[in-house]
């Protein structure tokens, strides 16, 4: 029954760093804590989810709106996760409402019920004719579809095919197989499905197996491990052996992955090897399909729950294990709005459920080793590849002096035609997409720049644009200089459209495959270039960072890096890091199966120190040395950074505001924090906007966090807030 004093503390989604008192509505039950509420706000009615329920207000009680409506009988979140939203919004320093929002699907925000759907799905049917069979040659695009189909392990529904597909391109191939019988149309149940024939995995090598072991043996436990395993040892398997333990004990896991690119493979693999459901998150979703996925992950419906890093917020009735894949990847830190890091919440939420997480990684993040050599985790080590497969051999090619065609050195354009040859695979790998990176004026040296950033714009020749790759904007291709009206434009520098063209020309008679951002637009496209490549019907391929991120290509023997300098002398102190996990990422595509690997890594600095470590003495060496240095400088892992970020639309407002926000903080005199700055962001102008920065350097975490939480408030009633944007990073990635 209702208790008539009762107040409610209520995290709405709004900026404002507080929560917000309402009464109970008349004649209804008391909301528990964890249950939706819409209330008005204002001069709106939202969305809000009640935290505390009290008996006192510091407003009168005769001032206290009622809310409008409850939504739920029963919490819609659990403590657990009401309690690691709280602290994650005190420690990233974000208001409780906004953070709200990432536990809940975006259904349940707009005030839906919290009730799943049927879902739709497609399967093929068994008593196919040759002759039907036989008008899919004249059909590619039901092929395609009929080949989806036939690999998969069960029934597809529409959030996987799209997946596969270019946004609906599916639908009308996919209606064609049906009316010609070869598909059917069903149902799914409220419930996911597991498999009822999994197939068994490879037998485990002794390395394998004393990590399964050093895991299961802690289920039950709050403990955090390290798996540090180089590229194609088996990772992967270890974490499904793993979980076919955890769900002997009817309890379940949660996977996270860096990106959405990963998850359509390592799905179909969970889905093939466990009988439990397995239920996927992530945007590629529909807001009913992931509100269907988030339900069944609540109830204890699904075993495995896969997704991105907003599933660290997922509720689960019975966890048994949380993994983190590729910890060390950036893509795990929100970069904007609430900038928190899912491989850190993780470890944080096991450690409160007295469940073991497992991070793992070919290339471990600095952090993570660090906390190993502090005792905070235990460091299990995966030091071979599987099967029979070797470490490609690493080789540096030193551009100095040296004739280059096109980016591509001698050495390397020999060793691509002598793997070509022997009929392997080559990869090629250069973080930059476009045609070329500058178009210049050879006659008066003008340089195409973004009117809106302080970038050059990308020139991409096929589609005849320039387009800038911080903001965005884009103009056609001119034919004249517009300073001298000379037709003598140049393009400067290389991306990998002008890498693939070339190749044309070098390498006549082998198709080439370019795998970035511009060439996998389309839903579905990346997926079907991969295979592509793992049926052997590219001989050359050519990509970004897309393409070296957790593939598996048995075909490739030679990966040539065009350029490993772009993290040598970079402003960001990350960028060496980050640049090293890039190389070994990469040249881990190359040997994976018994076919012998070549790694060729052009350079202009072969003697860097810390390249050179890597090169001559692997990961875990380039890692001590890079600690060292990191512990010499003060860096992170050694303290701790807060970036306070401020931008305008007028030069100069930005940083003010920073200076302002400054003499705020040292007033309160906390010793223990270094400010560095204001100072304008490394690029100051993007999407038509001046940007600074305010660095806040610390030991220890304390410090900053009881500085950051008695100040911020305070900061909204600064003069120049109005005029700016700003943000708090605690715990920065990047430096820009």
């Amino acid at each position: 029954m209702q208790n008539q004093d009762s107040i409610l503390r209520v995290a709405i989604p709004t900026p404002l760093r507080r929560l917000f008192d309402y009464l109970p509505a008349n004649n209804t039950e008391l909301p528990a804590v964890g249950s939706r509420v819409r209330v008005n706000f204002g001069r709106r009615d939202v969305i809000g989810v009640v935290i505390e329920i009290v008996d006192h207000s510091e407003l009168p009680r005769h001032k206290l709106k009622a809310i409008v409506e409850v939504l739920d009988t029963t919490p819609i979140l659990e403590t657990s996760i009401l309690k690691l939203n709280r602290w994650a919004a005190q420690y990233y320093q974000h208001p409780l409402g906004e953070a709200m929002q990432q536990a809940m699907p975006i259904l349940l925000r707009q005030g839906k019920p919290a009730q799943p759907q049927s879902q739709r799905q497609y399967v093929l049917t068994t008593d196919a004719d040759d002759t039907t069979l036989a008008t899919l040659k004249r059909s590619p695009k039901q092929q395609l579809v009929y080949n989806q189909l036939q690999n998969a392990s069960g029934p597809l529904s529409d959030a996987e095919l799209r997946l596969h597909f270019s946004d609906h391109s599916y639908r009308a191939p996919l209606q064609k197989l049906i009316e010609k019988g070869l598909a059917v149309e069903q149902y799914q149940p409220l419930l996911p499905q597991g498999n009822p024939a999994p197939q068994p995995g490879p037998m485990l090598n002794a390395e394998q197996q004393t990590a399964v072991a050093a895991v299961v043996r802690t289920l039950g436990q709050s403990q955090c491990f390290l798996l540090d395993g180089v590229t194609g040892s088996g990772k992967t398997e270890v974490y499904l052996n793993i979980i076919e333990q955890v769900h002997a004990q009817q309890r379940q896991v949660l996977v996270l992955v860096p990106e959405i690119g990963l998850t359509p493979q390592l799905v179909d693999r969970f889905r093939r090897r466990l009988a439990r459901p397995v239920v996927v998150m992530h945007s590629g979703l529909n807001d009913q399909e992931r509100l269907n996925a988030w339900l069944a992950a609540r109830d204890g419906d699904a075993g495995v729950i896969i997704g991105t890093r907003s599933a660290v917020f997922t509720p689960l009735k019975n966890t048994g294990l949380i993994i983190v894949d590729e910890e060390h990847d950036m893509s795990l830190k929100q970069q904007d709005g609430f900038r928190y890091h899912a491989r850190d919440l993780a470890i944080l939420r096991a450690r409160e459920l007295d469940v073991p997480v497992l991070l793992g990684s070919a290339t471990p993040s600095l952090e993570s080793l660090y906390n190993a050599q502090q005792g905070r985790s235990q460091i299990l080590y995966l030091t071979q590849r599987a099967g029979d497969a070797s470490p490609p051999q690493l080789h540096a090619i030193d551009l100095k002096g040296q004739p280059i065609q096109d980016g591509l050195s001698l050495r390397l354009r020999q060793a691509m035609t002598s793997h070509l040859e022997r009929g392997r695979q080559v990869m090629l790998f250069l973080n930059r997409r476009g045609f070329a990176p500058v178009l210049m004026c050879h006659d008066c040296g003008w340089h195409a720049r973004c009117s809106r950033c302080d970038a050059h714009m990308t020139l991409h020749r096929r589609v005849q644009r320039l387009r800038c790759h911080h903001c965005g904007s884009e103009q056609r291709l001119m034919s004249t200089c517009p300073t001298c009206k000379s037709e003598a434009l140049v393009e400067v520098g290389h991306g990998t459209e002008r890498l693939e063209e070339t190749l044309v020309e070098m390498f006549p008679g082998y198709r080439i495959l370019r795998i970035d951002r511009d060439s996998t637009r389309r839903k579905g496209e990346l997926k079907d270039k991969l295979g592509q490549i793992k049926r052997g019907e590219a001989q050359i391929l050519v990509g970004t960072q897309m393409l070296a991120k957790g593939h598996h290509f048995p075909g490739v023997t030679l990966v040539g890096i065009l350029d490993a300098d772009y993290g040598l002398f970079s402003a960001d102190f990350r960028a060496t890091e980050r640049m090293a996990q890039m190389i070994l990422q990469v040249a881990g595509r190359a040997g994976r199966a018994e076919l012998p690997g070549e790694v060729f890594i052009q350079t202009h600095h072969p003697e860097h120190p810390l390249l050179r470590t890597l090169m001559t003495a692997g990961y875990a060496a380039f890692a001590a040395a890079a600690l060292q240095e990191r512990q010499q400088t003060e860096l992170p892992p050694q303290s701790y950074l807060v970036l306070l970020r401020a931008e305008a639309v007028q030069s100069g407002e930005a940083l003010s505001f920073l200076q302002q926000v400054r003499q705020r903080l040292t007033q309160y005199g906390v010793t223990e924090v270094q400010f560095f700055g204001p100072f304008p962001a490394p690029m100051e102008r993007r999407a038509g906007r001046y940007r600074a920065q305010l660095l806040l350097q610390a030991p220890q975490r304390g410090p900053l966090q009881q500085l950051l939480s008695t100040c911020l408030p305070s900061l909204e009633s600064l003069p120049q807030t109005r005029k700016v944007r700003w943000s708090v990073d605690v715990d920065p990635m990047e430096m820009f």
